[in-house]
């Protein structure tokens, strides 16, 4: 965000500019080191016309943005670049105006003395608690660049691994859209008009075609109701989902689909083991490796699973033990982690179980888009292939009766 500033100088000259920053106290205390004593300071926003702002509350920082920072940082520390120096070659290069501002207020406070990692904590729109942790791992082991080499390594597999499971439901979904796009305007505008035209006919129609004028005369008449019902619907459902228990009842009932399912579960078993994999090789305490992915692995319920085990390696169980108590949790999974915590490698162990559970993903993904184009075929094929014979075939009667 940039501020126009009138500020004097020791000396009492009237100085006055622009100046970037995360929000007016940075601002400020940014113009305070330079030894200026502010006399004014607005945001340079207030000139620019409201159709030119930017909508601040729509603005995220994409994954693929943290992943290239955590690459580039993890180059620019193994160079021997300074940490300030770093953040600084990044910042010239960053386009997202929101990560801009982030990694501005991110340099700003760790010019004016703060950690890397209590700088990081200041801004939970970039940086999870997980990436936050690691770094602070990092400080305190003297390990910062190692550290970074793991995250850049981890956010780059991480990425990947979502990147092709959310894309495989992507072509699925835009088919299904375009088919019920499709379908709603056969239904409210092409068909009504045809069965005005065979029903003066006064034919017996086929069963099938009455079916159909019927939805049409249905959607006709209380489409509106339909959408405004389905709307109200979302509304609920979206606040429900931000409840924990709605959080909790989607997800069981992602885990729960038929194929889907199976790809969801190994996603979060691929997550869970590279997420603890990477903060114990980190030098992160167990339980607390354990508390940062309760809060990153996505799923509610994983994430309650987690919850429950690490109350009970707290009490003294063993974390095989713990999760081996879930049925959530694949048998290979915990057995391979026991057999980790009985060798004392328990970090080679979950990378193994990582690298096992991508390729599991990846395979999945490749079988799913293959299974899927298929079904999608059926299905659109025989949807346009009933709303045609429902027109076609009594026409066909009507010109074969003449």
């Amino acid at each position: 965000m940039r501020f126009k500033y009138q500020a004097k100088t020791g000396e009492g000259e009237l100085r006055s500019g622009t100046i970037e920053a995360a929000s007016v106290d940075v601002a400020v205390s940014a113009l305070q080191r330079r030894g200026l004593f502010i006399v004014s300071i607005i945001p340079e926003d207030d000139s620019v016309p409201f159709y030119a702002r930017s909508i601040t509350f729509l603005e995220r920082v994409k994954q693929r943005e943290i992943v290239i920072i955590s690459r580039q940082l993890a180059t620019l520390f193994q160079a021997k670049v300074p940490v300030v120096e770093s953040l600084k070659i990044i910042f010239s290069e960053v386009d997202s105006p929101l990560l801009k501002r982030e990694l501005y207020g991110l340099l700003e406070d760790i010019q004016g003395g703060a950690s890397m990692s209590q700088s990081m904590a200041r801004h939970p729109k970039v940086f999870s608690p997980f990436y936050i942790n690691m770094v602070r791992s990092g400080e305190e082991s003297g390990k910062l660049e190692e550290v970074f080499t793991f995250l850049a390594d981890y956010m780059e597999r991480n990425y990947e691994l979502t990147s092709k499971a959310r894309n495989a439901l992507i072509y699925p979904a835009f088919v299904l859209v375009s088919f019920l796009g499709v379908m709603t305007l056969m239904l409210t505008v092409i068909i009504p008009n045809l069965a005005e035209i065979l029903q003066e006919t006064g034919q017996e129609l086929p069963i099938y075609t009455r079916i159909v004028i019927g939805a049409s005369d249905f959607f006709q008449t209380f489409g509106i109701l339909v959408a405004v019902g389905i709307g109200i619907l979302g509304v609920f459902g979206w606040r429900f989902y931000q409840t924990d228990q709605g959080r909790l009842s989607v997800h069981r009932f992602q885990i729960s689909l038929p194929l889907f399912g199976t790809l969801y579960r190994k996603l979060y078993m691929s997550r869970i083991a590279d997420n603890l994999q990477t903060l114990i090789s980190g030098g992160i305490p167990v339980v607390r490796a354990l508390e940062i992915t309760a809060d990153v692995v996505g799923s509610e319920v994983f994430r309650k699973i987690i919850l429950e085990a690490i109350e009970s390696v707290k009490g003294g169980s063993s974390i095989s033990a713990a999760l081996a108590r879930h049925p959530d949790i694949p048998s290979l999974m915990s057995q391979m982690i026991r057999i980790g915590e009985e060798t004392g490698r328990l970090d080679s162990i979950l990378e193994n179980l990582a690298s096992f559970y991508r390729k599991e993903v990846n395979s999945l993904v490749d079988n799913l888009v293959n299974l899927i184009e298929p079904i999608m075929i059926l299905l659109l094929g025989g949807g346009v292939g009933i709303l045609v014979a429902s027109v076609l075939v009594p026409l066909y009667n009507i010109s074969a009766s003449f």
